[in-house]
């Protein structure tokens, strides 16, 4: 499956300033590490966010916000959230500030 490359610029452009960010292939799309922990990704034409646990149910009530799901077991405190709501700019960049939150407080890999 090929990713938005639009939207993985986008996100670059955005993270590009902060320290700690790499980028690495992975399932079947790119993701965004913050000091080697994933925040956020793209696959497909959406959007991957990490959120944790505590914040996935309230994640998930957000519109366009669903279940982390590629082969039917959800993953945990991950958000996929639809591509037609973050081609916005405000609400990717508040998306992308959650994924990296959560991911600056997770020690260093």
């Amino acid at each position: 499956m090929a990713y938005d490359e639009g939207l993985a610029e986008r996100i670059r452009e955005r993270l590009r300033a902060g320290p700690g960010i790499t980028e690495r292939h992975m399932f079947g799309g790119i993701a965004f590490l913050y000091r080697g922990n994933m925040a956020v990704g793209v696959w497909g034409d959406d959007l991957m966010v990490r959120v944790g646990p505590d914040a996935a149910d309230a994640a998930l009530a957000r519109p366009g916000a669903r279940r982390f799901d590629m082969t039917g077991r959800p993953m945990r405190g991950w958000v996929v959230v639809a591509g037609s709501v973050v081609a916005e700019d405000e609400a990717l960049g508040g998306w992308l500030d959650e994924g990296h939150a959560f991911a600056a407080g997770l020690p260093p890999k």
